[in-house]
């Protein structure tokens, strides 16, 4: 198989995004390549190393370094107020340490889609490759930024943070480009809905300027729950194929134990190579 009629839609999930790598190796080990892919997050980065063809990328990335400082440390949350260091992942990373193809991304004709929340108005934006150039890292980086433990990222007069808040499974923003056959890949059980968060009394505290940002965190689970809703609507007519994990992963958002991080991983390729003849004839 090559490149095939559809669109791929991924959710994120901070590092349960794994999940979705381990799919997406299996989807390039057997040569199923679409030409509009979509992703928030966790999603978008792996977005991002299937459309550079880079099959290994994001597991390396995921485990190689989950241990260390530079990538992920709770002191510099409580210090600089960023979890993750943004710029060693989204800049030392794919420049220097595991370098990211930007030849064969940029140059690759497919569509690739990464959603981020404008924090003035609350709403999705939606920014494709092409678009971007050589800022493409950039907004890569503003679609991972979670609220309280990333910073806001300025693009282009805009500030920018995770898409998830907006729109965390963009399957709409698919169909309205056009796109009759969509493949979701969510790390997710069939079934889970969110709940309303704790913390959104500490929203206005954190960004009292940004009143878009705290009406998205405030819709955040609102808007999950009814694109789960649809999602499973449009499952039951035939419209969409989805590949999820059968049951919880077992992988926190920051999750910092390999181990787990490699289950994950191979259950997504797992879970792909079980439904990929179901996949083939939703497809064709």
């Amino acid at each position: 198989m090559d490149v095939v009629k559809g669109a791929l839609v991924l959710e994120g999930g901070g590092l349960r995004g794994i999940y979705t790598s381990g799919v997406l190796r299996f989807f390039m080990d057997k040569g199923i390549f679409f030409p509009y892919v979509i992703g928030v997050s966790m999603g978008a980065c792996n977005a991002a190393n299937y459309v550079s063809r880079q099959p290994e990328r994001n597991r390396i990335v995921s485990t190689r370094y989950v241990n260390d400082a530079r990538y992920l440390s709770y002191c510099r949350l409580f210090i600089q107020g960023e979890l993750f260091g943004m710029k060693f992942i989204f800049d030392t990373l794919p420049r220097s340490l595991v370098p990211f193809d930007f030849t064969t991304f940029m140059e690759n004709d497919v569509k690739c889609f990464t959603v981020v929340t404008d924090c003035e108005t609350g709403e999705a934006l939606y920014y494709e490759k092409k678009e971007l150039g050589e800022d493409y890292l950039k907004v890569l980086q503003a679609s991972n930024s979670l609220p309280f433990i990333a910073k806001p990222v300025q693009y282009n007069g805009r500030i920018l943070m995770d898409g998830g808040l907006s729109d965390a499974v963009p399957i709409k923003k698919s169909i309205d480009d056009g796109n009759e056959k969509n493949v979701l890949i969510l790390t997710r059980p069939k079934g889970y809905r969110k709940k309303r968060p704790r913390f959104l009394r500490f929203a206005s505290l954190r960004y009292p300027r940004y009143k878009g940002l705290q009406k998205a965190l405030a819709r955040r689970h609102t808007r999950y729950n009814e694109a789960m809703d649809f999602i499973d609507q449009l499952e039951h007519q035939g419209r969409v194929f989805v590949i999820r994990p059968h049951f919880a992963i077992n992988v926190g958002r920051a999750e910092r134990n390999k181990d787990k991080l490699y289950r994950a991983y191979d259950q997504g390729y797992s879970d792909a190579s079980e439904w990929y003849t179901g996949l083939c004839s939703f497809l064709q």
